[in-house]
């Protein structure tokens, strides 16, 4: 699983973790994904879609 919204692709971003003494190693900082039931059309499909998305209200969530 790409860790990527489906809706927005956003997706992992790069960096460096830097401590007190400077030293150096990469980091990634994840988006926070959650797995959900999406209406696509007349289709109830499950995605991969951000916190940001659902509560834009980019998707609609699927009934249960």
């Amino acid at each position: 699983m790409a860790k990527m919204c489906e809706v927005c692709g956003k997706a992992p971003v790069f960096g460096n973790r830097v401590s007190h003494a400077h030293n150096v190693s990469s980091r990634r900082w994840l988006p926070n994904l959650q797995r959900v039931r999406v209406m696509v059309g007349s289709a109830v499909k499950r995605m991969n879609v951000c916190t940001r998305c659902i509560r834009t209200g980019k998707i609609a969530k699927a009934a249960r």
